[in-house]
């Protein structure tokens, strides 16, 4: 779906059962996630997400924990084709990472932004070609969510309840209408789903 306004803005994260996207541990409590998220649904999930994407927008701490691993993927041999195809990706695509901290760039092909998601991301959308990609940020996701900037969710929801930790759909958020335009389940009980908005 193109937004009217320009480029589509997508957004992927993976979900707990009762909307958690880490855990009662704090944000490295990712133990829900581990059994699902490199099966051939998550995977093939991933590839779809980033097809037709050609800008990248990460949180600080995605981005340098990403950074830690995804380049190594490009070229091991032993990696399943779908991650190499992500991580080279995810390598030579342009970046923005949101930061109040970072002064320099993580990454090749990156910018730092200390700016309102919202906004940024709008100007974004105006410029340019291809999808923008809002990757497993959660933060950022959030607060492009508050200002119904998001056109198409990728979720990852799997078949665990965390029992505690934060939420990607916060009390107070901006009602709005979804539609299902892509769904597959796995057989560990895990769902990829594509929603897009609709407006």
């Amino acid at each position: 779906m193109t937004h009217p306004a320009g480029r589509t803005v997508a957004a992927n994260l993976s979900l707990t059962l009762d909307g958690r996207y880490h855990g009662p541990g704090g944000p490295g409590d990712f133990g829900a996630f581990l059994p699902y998220v490199a099966t051939d649904t998550a995977r093939d999930h991933m590839s779809r997400m980033c097809q037709g994407a050609t800008t990248a927008v990460l949180g600080r701490v995605n981005a340098e924990g990403f950074l830690s691993y995804w380049p190594s993927v490009v070229d091991d041999e032993a990696a399943d084709p779908r991650d190499r195809a992500y991580a080279r990706w995810l390598v030579e695509t342009e970046k923005v990472v949101f930061s109040t901290t970072l002064t320099r760039a993580p990454w090749a092909r990156s910018r730092v932004v200390d700016a309102p998601a919202a906004d940024v991301v709008r100007e974004l959308r105006r410029t340019g070609q291809g999808d923008v990609l809002v990757n497993s940020s959660a933060s950022v996701i959030k607060a492009l969510l508050a200002a119904d900037v998001i056109d198409r969710l990728y979720l990852l929801v799997v078949p665990v309840v965390a029992g505690g930790g934060p939420r990607l759909f916060d009390d107070g958020l901006p009602a709005s209408t979804w539609a299902v335009t892509q769904q597959e389940a796995g057989g560990s009980g895990e769902v990829a789903v594509v929603y897009d908005r609709v407006r």
